[in-house]
C-alpha cells in the first residue's frame, strides 16, 4: 500500500532567502494553489459519503448478489464472475475507496477538526467502511493503515478489525452525544441530524456484533438503532431523471453491461422464484403476499424502462436501514430467548411493509400483504412451519428469510449466507444458483485488490482464493 495522500493537489510555494526577500516576499505564489489546511474540514465529507455509498452499493455489492442467489450473471464479466471466475482486479476500485477516498479523508477530519459533529460523523463512516472491508475481505490493514510513516502495512486478523471498529463507533457515539443539535449541508446522508448518526452508528455495532455470532451483544446494541425507516441510511440519487447522478445498478445496465446481469428475463434467480406465489420454493401464505415486491425486485438485464422498481434510476439504494435493527432484534432475541422475544420485531418490519413502505409509488398499487404473525404460525403444522420442525427454529428461519429478501440490495444476504452455512444450515435460506453448481464449495470471501498486493509487502504473495472462510465463519 503506498502512503495514502489526501484527493486534494497539494502544492509548496518557493521561499527564497535573499538580501531582497521583503521586496520579493510572494512573488513566486501561485493564487491558484492551494494546500490541504486551505479547505474547511466539512467539504470532504459530501465526497467521502459516495465513496461509502460505492463499497456499500457497488460492484462488489453485485458480486454477493450473485454469490447468495439473488441475482444471475447472464453474459460478458457477470457471467465469469457468476461462474466462480473472480480475479483480483475486481476488488482494486473498493480498495481505493476504503484507503483512499474515505480512510485518508476520515482522518484528516478526526485529527483536524474542531467540530464535533462532524468527527463524529467522519468516524461513524470510517468504521462503516472498514468493518464492511473486513466482512468482505477477511484480515485487511487497519491498526497501521493512514500512517503516513507506514508505506506497507500490516494485515490485521478480521477479529481485531472488527473489535477496533467497533470501539471507533463507541467514540463516535461519546462524541455526538457531546454536541447539540447542528446541521452540514454537506451531509447527504442525514444533513448533520446527530439523533440519526446515533442510531446509525448502534446498528453498525449490532450488524458488526452480528458478523461474529455474538448474539447477546449485538441485541443490546440494535436496542439503541435506527427506529424507523425514517431514520434510514440510504443513497438518495441527487440527480432528477435523465441527469448524471443515478442509481449505480440502473447506471451499469444503462452502459457497457447491458444484457450481463439480471435476475429474471433470461431465468429467474433463487430470490424471484422465491417471490413468485406460482412457484414450489415460494414463500407467499395466507399471510404473505409479496406480488408487489417480485414485481419491485424483478430486474431486467438489458435495461431501459423496464426497470422502475429496486433499481429505478431515481430510486435510493439501502444502506443501514430500520428494518435490518429489527430483524436483528428478532434473531437474537429468539436466539437468546424463545419465539415471545422475538416475534414482536419481525412483526414491526411486517407492519411496516403492510403500509407499502418497502415499495416505490410504481408498485404501491398492486397487491401485498404482511399480517402480523403469532406462536401458532410456527408451531408444528402452522403456516411457517409445514415441515414440523422446532417452533424457534421455524421462527429463526423465517428472520433469516425476511433479512434475505428485506437486505436484496445489500450486502446482508452475502453475509447471513457465510455466517450461517455451517453453524446453522438448518435455517440458512438453502439458495442454488441458475444453471450454475447447486452444491459447494461456495465462495466466502471477496479477493485482495491486485493494487494492493503489488504494492505492500505485508500482502499476501497470491490472495488466498475466494473459497477461503475468513476468520469469523471459520
Amino acid at each position: 500500500m503506498k502512503k495514502i495522500i489526501y484527493t486534494i493537489t497539494l502544492s509548496l510555494s518557493l521561499i527564497f532567502i535573499t538580501s531582497c526577500e521583503d521586496i520579493l516576499e510572494g512573488i513566486n505564489d501561485n493564487p491558484n494553489d492551494i494546500i490541504v489546511s486551505d479547505v474547511e474540514e466539512r467539504l470532504f465529507l459530501t465526497g467521502i459519503q459516495l465513496a461509502n455509498v460505492q463499497l456499500n452499493c457497488g460492484h462488489l455489492n453485485r458480486i454477493g448478489g450473485m454469490y447468495s442467489g439473488q441475482l444471475i450473471g447472464y453474459s460478458s464479466l457477470y457471467s465469469n464472475i457468476y461462474g466462480f471466475s473472480l480475479s483480483t482486479a475486481e476488488s482494486n476500485s473498493e480498495w481505493g475507496y476504503i484507503y483512499v477516498n474515505i480512510m485518508s479523508n476520515t482522518r484528516h477530519i478526526i485529527n483536524n477538526s474542531n467540530n464535533q459533529l462532524l468527527v463524529g460523523i467522519a468516524k461513524v463512516i470510517e468504521a462503516h467502511a472498514v468493518g464492511t472491508g473486513a466482512s468482505l475481505f477477511g484480515d485487511i490493514p487497519y491498526s497501521e493503515a493512514g500512517n503516513l510513516e507506514i508505506s506497507d502495512p500490516i494485515f490485521d486478523s478480521q477479529l481485531d478489525v472488527y473489535r477496533d471498529v467497533i470501539t471507533l463507533l463507541d467514540n463516535a457515539i461519546s462524541d455526538l452525544n457531546s454536541v447539540g443539535t447542528g446541521s452540514i449541508s454537506e451531509d447527504i446522508y442525514f444533513g448533520g441530524d446527530k439523533a440519526k448518526w446515533i442510531a446509525a452508528a448502534y446498528t453498525l455495532k449490532a450488524r458488526f456484533y452480528l458478523h461474529q455470532k455474538d448474539y447477546s451483544n449485538a441485541f443490546t446494541a440494535a436496542q439503541n438503532g435506527i427506529s424507523s425507516a425514517d431514520g434510514d441510511m440510504v443513497y438518495n440519487p441527487p440527480g432528477n431523471a435523465g441527469s448524471g447522478d443515478r442509481n449505480l445498478f440502473w447506471t451499469i445496465l444503462e452502459g457497457s453491461r447491458s444484457g450481463d446481469i439480471g435476475n429474471s428475463d433470461q431465468g429467474e434467480s433463487y430470490l424471484i422464484q422465491m417471490l413468485d406465489a406460482s412457484n414450489t420454493l415460494s414463500r407467499n401464505n395466507s399471510k404473505t403476499d409479496e406480488t408487489a415486491r417480485k414485481g419491485f425486485y424483478t430486474i431486467d438485464s438489458s435495461g431501459g424502462v423496464a426497470n422502475k422498481g429496486i433499481i429505478e434510476e431515481t430510486q435510493p439504494q439501502n444502506m443501514v436501514t430500520f428494518f435490518e435493527n429489527e430483524l436483528i432484534l428478532a434473531e437474537c432475541a429468539a436466539r437468546n430467548g424463545n419465539i415471545s422475544d422475538g416475534l414482536p420485531h419481525l412483526n414491526n418490519v411486517r407492519a411496516w411493509m403492510n403500509t407499502g413502505g418497502h415499495l416505490n409509488s410504481n408498485f404501491q398499487s398492486e397487491a401485498y400483504s404482511y399480517l402480523p404473525y403469532n406462536a401458532a404460525d410456527f408451531a408444528s403444522g402452522g403456516i411457517e412451519n409445514t415441515d414440523a420442525i422446532d417452533s424457534k427454529t421455524a421462527f429463526l428461519r423465517e428472520v433469516i428469510e425476511e433479512r434475505y429478501v428485506s437486505g436484496f440490495g445489500m450486502h446482508i444476504p452475502y453475509n447471513d449466507s457465510r455466517r450461517l452455512r455451517k453453524s446453522d444450515a438448518n435455517i440458512a435460506v438453502p439458495y442454488v444458483l441458475f444453471d450454475g453448481p447447486q452444491s459447494g464449495p461456495w465462495p466466502e470471501r471477496m479477493p485482495y485488490a491486485t493494487t494492493e498486493i503489488n504494492s505492500n509487502s505485508n500482502s499476501p504473495a497470491d490472495d488466498p482464493g475466494i473459497f477461503v472462510k475468513t476468520e469469523v465463519n471459520k
